[in-house]
């Protein structure tokens, strides 16, 4: 027997216009009985939880998603449309929403149109379309973004904006739902209720992604210890990633028997059958305050994106299989049946809907872009320098820091001069007797201190709360940061080691710093992240614990970057960085040089100049500020940080006594932002030029000075670089041969003395 011929309509390659064919159509010819209309607090139909007056606004907020999908599909092609990665399949993700209150904090992914739509009702005066329709045009009025991209994002209905890579959301989403408890164990008061619960959604094959597993497992990791962290991971399964199929049942296979991952199963294609299960997940969730699997049943239709041509690569029978899964008809069905709305009721309805996007999105289209380079960076990197200059010498409570210190002698300013380590763990006390809700956490650095001490003795003054270890995952501890600093405290994560950091990278590329830009400076994530860096240890690792890339971060747009050499430098450094975490919202890396954490001499040994003393607890550094050594000498300059300012003035001692030179050594100190202006200056003053930068040559610190100096107008001066070598660190003294040295200072001094 053969199978009957295929419409002529259903082979069109704009599946779009099928689907919303296919709707008009069912209703069209439905010709069932309807029963007798309920009552609004009665069940659409019988044994529903979803009651018809539920019913009526979760199908609207079907409908406001559906026709934003086919708006954009239409106008894409005139160039009003900007974005066409649609919602159409997932619209039973309203059920999520209305079960959910708007103080929940929202982290979503992008099928999420229906979910907004619905949650949009829980404000008065909001509306889902107009504001969807200006994100969809890249307006500057969008009050998601601002323009810089289409993101379903709200402030007032506590949905952060983002453009997650992908499942780049999972940790922060968890992260935040422990904050949530964490607030009470340190007397912080939350922005929102304290039963609140995140809500995090993503697709069946991001749940695969290595960064989905680190929340899974960091949920499972908090549960197993009884911790609470009331999340709702919502796996929205439509069976397919792109063009990729999901194994049928994996989803259901991987997480249904996870140890303190409470798994529960949802059709979101039903929302007769659907809703009481959502709701059973989301009660469950927020009584027990234990991390929650909701496992969404949904599909996808329309394609990936208006860009996705399936009729390539699915055959027709099977669009057409999936197209008669769409909610929208079996939603239709429920509309008819309970005798809700007759045919034509409902085809006005849906036309009405039509009608109002296409009209939003006109005038949307009318609506300013953005059009200068200043509107599109303004939430970037907002910088108040006297409103964080005042925050930075804002001295904790006197009493508070005899309290932390043990009394007036022991207070550090009053201690002889130490190395660079105990001035950190000094300044970190005071900043834990300044900031209540300022939070230390990492791998090894409660009770051990971390593994070179540094934050010895802040476990035993601010106890587990605020002090505290972390499994060992540096994904999920940047992750935790986002939590805090979402819920309004101010985290202080710390990486063990600066190559361990390229491990999580992209939770402050993707995540951390691009918060502020994408929504318009309505959320922010504060944090002072610290990380132990740099070569130079003797006799201890390879490349991992001797690595100088800073690419990495000097990459990422937004993100203030500090290095300090010594320890007074550092003290007022840190003051500075959580000042500008605390005012201004930014996201700020600390890298602390492990050579010279115990470096106590200069010279020779026992010389002791190596050693500072603490500074008064109201001086701080201003961002940008450099340290300059013979601020005098004009016979060369070296630009240098890190490991470079004490070999460079050890150096300099040499070429003075060698070329007879004054030479003038300037520490940047600041490596994101680089002080351009600075380092123009201190060129401009002196006849030679010379870059040492620890790192490698191709992509290091030292080539954005260079730009610097040359763009500063100076690059016709005798310049040289002294650099490592574009290699992984070998262990041991084979190490030496690819990093700098005081000897590559002292000769590339003599090229430059060569010069005439």
């Amino acid at each position: 027997m053969t199978a009957p011929p295929i419409p002529a309509r259903h082979k069109d390659v704009n599946r779009a216009k099928v689907c919303d064919d296919n709707f008009v159509e069912f209703v069209s010819q439905w010709n069932g009985t309807p029963a007798a209309k309920p009552a609004p607090h009665e069940a659409v139909l019988p044994g529903s939880a979803c009651t018809a007056a539920d019913f009526l606004d979760l199908f609207e907020s079907q409908l406001v998603s559906r026709h934003l999908d086919l708006m954009a599909r239409v106008l894409r092609v005139q160039q009003k449309v900007f974005y066409t990665i649609g919602s159409s399949g997932h619209e039973g993700n309203a059920m999520v929403a209305r079960l959910t209150r708007h103080t929940d904090p929202a982290f979503l992914h992008y099928r999420s149109g229906g979910f907004m739509a619905e949650r949009f009702r829980k404000l008065p005066g909001m509306d889902p379309v107009m504001d969807s329709a200006l994100s969809f045009a890249a307006s500057k009025d969008d009050p998601a973004s601002g323009g810089r991209h289409k993101v379903w994002g709200s402030k007032p209905l506590w949905v952060l904006p983002q453009t997650s890579t992908i499942a780049s959301h999972l940790p922060k989403a968890l992260g935040t739902a422990i904050a949530i408890e964490q607030a009470r164990r340190i007397g912080h008061t939350l922005p929102i209720p304290e039963d609140s619960i995140a809500i995090c959604s993503f697709g069946d094959a991001s749940s695969n992604h290595a960064t989905a597993q680190t929340a899974f497992n960091t949920a499972q990791w908090t549960a197993y210890q009884k911790l609470p962290a009331p999340v709702l991971f919502v796996c929205e399964d439509n069976g397919i990633g792109i063009s990729v199929k999901t194994p049928a049942g994996w989803v259901a296979e991987a997480f249904r028997q996870r140890p303190g991952l409470d798994y529960f199963f949802a059709d979101g294609l039903d929302l007769a059958e659907g809703y009481g299960q959502v709701q059973a997940a989301v009660e469950h969730c927020r009584r027990t305050r234990r991390p929650t699997f909701l496992h969404l049943k949904t599909t996808r239709i329309m394609g990936h994106a208006g860009t996705d041509f399936e009729i390539e690569w699915r055959s027709i029978a099977e669009l057409m299989a999936v197209e008669a899964s769409d909610p929208l008809l079996r939603s239709a069905a429920i509309a008819l049946e309970s005798g809700l709305m007759t045919k034509d009721e409902l085809l006005a309805r849906y036309e009405a809907m039509r009608a109002r996007c296409f009209a939003a999105a006109d005038e949307a289209d009318r609506r300013p872009k953005l059009d200068s380079l200043a509107e599109v960076m303004a939430p970037l990197a907002p910088y108040t320098p006297d409103a964080v200059a005042a925050e930075a010498a804002r001295v904790p409570a006197p009493e508070r820091r005899l309290e932390v210190f043990g009394g007036e002698a022991k207070l550090p300013e009053n201690q002889p001069p130490k190395h660079l380590a105990i001035q950190i763990n000094q300044a970190l006390h005071d900043l834990f007797a300044k900031y209540p809700e300022a939070l230390l956490f990492g791998e090894d650095v409660a009770q051990k201190g971390g593994v070179y001490t540094v934050t010895k003795g802040l476990h035993k003054v601010f106890r587990n709360a605020r002090v505290f270890n972390t499994l060992l995952d540096e994904t999920m501890i940047l992750g935790l940061a986002q939590g805090y600093a979402n819920m309004g405290m101010l985290p202080l994560p710390e990486i063990q080691y600066l190559a361990y950091f390229h491990n999580a990278c992209d939770q402050i590329r993707g995540e951390a710093c691009s918060l502020q830009f994408f929504s318009n400076g309505q959320y922010r994530n504060p944090m002072l992240m610290r990380i132990a860096s740099l070569g130079y240890q003797r006799g201890f690792g390879g490349h991992f614990h001797n690595d100088n890339s800073i690419t990495a971060l000097r990459d990422i747009p937004g993100l203030v970057v500090g290095c300090p050499s010594r320890g007074d430098d550092a003290a007022t450094m840190l003051r500075t960085l959580a000042a500008l975490a605390r005012v201004d919202g930014r996201v700020c890396a600390f890298l602390e040089p492990i050579a010279l954490y115990m470096t106590k001499d200069l010279h020779e040994a026992g010389d002791g100049q190596w050693l500072t003393t603490y500074p008064a607890p109201d001086q701080a550094m201003a961002l940008g500020e450099e340290r300059v050594y013979a601020p005098k000498a004009t016979d060369l300059v070296i630009f240098t940080f890190g490991n470079g300012v004490p070999m460079s003035l050890r150096a300099a001692r040499r070429i003075e006594a060698a070329q007879g030179w004054k030479v003038r050594v300037v520490d940047l100190r600041w490596l994101q932002p680089l002080n351009a202006a600075a380092i123009a200056r201190h060129a401009g003053e002196c006849a030679r030029i010379l870059v040492v930068d620890e790192g490698r040559r191709s992509a290091g610190v030292g080539e954005g000075v260079i730009t610097a100096v040359v763009e500063g107008g100076h690059g016709d001066k005798p310049l040289r670089r002294v650099v490592g070598e574009d290699t992984y660190t070998p262990l041991a003294g084979a190490a030496f041969l690819v990093i700098p040295s005081d000897d590559d200072i002292v000769a590339m001094a003599a090229e430059l003395a060569g010069e005439r």
